[in-house]
């Protein structure tokens, strides 16, 4: 039992390694991608600089230096994250993904493990560039042990956004062109996700609603616990994102299952 435990992490293990490798290969295309980071960061400095300027020196208990590390943050793993859809569907749709169900590793393991790979080192090179375009604008940051918070759910975070994309993903073996569906999971990551603005300063109600679905612990857990790190909402936001975890995991497995089936009985 413990061998074939060992096995499987080694599996996957190469499989995420690999994965890193392949980024680094093409290092300079993204760090082209990651300057956009700059762009949007510029932007949302001038909008939010105007808002406080109006409202005074926080809002909601952020300050302004802490609402710009917030959007570093959030924005940094927004685009670290890979577009899951868009591999799954083109497998499908040239038959490759009959290849990837007969090797000797899970299908879903093998997507998870080269996901984790390839979305952390992006979000290494993401958090280094928007660290030296704070540390020019604003200063150091006072975050104290914000980074250590930000470690202990970002793999929270970023399996609730595989198992999310994932469940989209596997549409592509009923209709094929899953962008569209991509495309309205983004827009609700920026808005009741927590990327453009913590869930703090949502109206009552809205914040209400979006506690109970799963987008916040993707992108508000990690940059609020980075930027106004607070222990005692610590295994709150883990017990939240492990169940998440496992009711989206259950929920995938049962859609790849029948998304299966379809797949052998249409022969590819």
């Amino acid at each position: 039992m413990r061998a074939a435990v060992q096995s499987a992490f080694g599996k996957y293990t190469a499989i995420g390694k690999v994965t890193i490798k392949n980024q680094v290969a093409y290092i300079m295309d993204f760090l082209m991608r990651t300057s956009f980071l700059v762009i949007i960061i510029y932007v949302f400095m001038q909008l939010w600089g105007a808002t406080y300027s109006g409202e005074g020196r926080t809002i909601a208990g952020y300050t302004f230096t802490q609402m710009i590390w917030y959007l570093i943050i959030s924005e940094s793993i927004t685009l670290a994250t890979p577009s899951l859809s868009g591999r799954i569907e083109e497998e499908v749709k040239s038959g490759d993904v009959g290849y990837r169900l007969i090797r000797p590793v899970h299908y879903i393991g093998y997507h998870y493990s080269a996901y984790l790979g390839e979305v952390y080192f992006r979000l290494g090179v993401n958090l280094l560039v928007g660290f030296v375009l704070g540390l020019v604008v604003l200063g150091f940051p006072s975050f104290g042990m914000g980074w250590l918070g930000l470690l202990a759910v970002s793999l929270g975070s970023f399996t609730v956004n595989f198992l999310l994309n994932l469940m989209i993903a596997l549409c592509a073996f009923w209709i094929e062109e899953t962008r569209g569906l991509e495309f309205v999971y983004r827009k609700l990551l920026f808005t009741i996700g927590g990327m453009m603005m913590p869930l703090d300063i949502f109206p009552p109600l809205l914040r209400r609603v979006s506690e109970w679905l799963p987008f916040q612990t993707v992108l508000y857990y990690p940059a609020k616990m980075a930027v106004a790190l607070d222990a005692s909402e610590l295994p709150r936001m883990l017990a939240t994102q492990l169940g998440w975890i496992l009711l989206l995991g259950a929920l995938a497995l049962l859609l790849y299952g029948k998304g299966v089936k379809k797949l052998h009985v249409n022969g590819g």
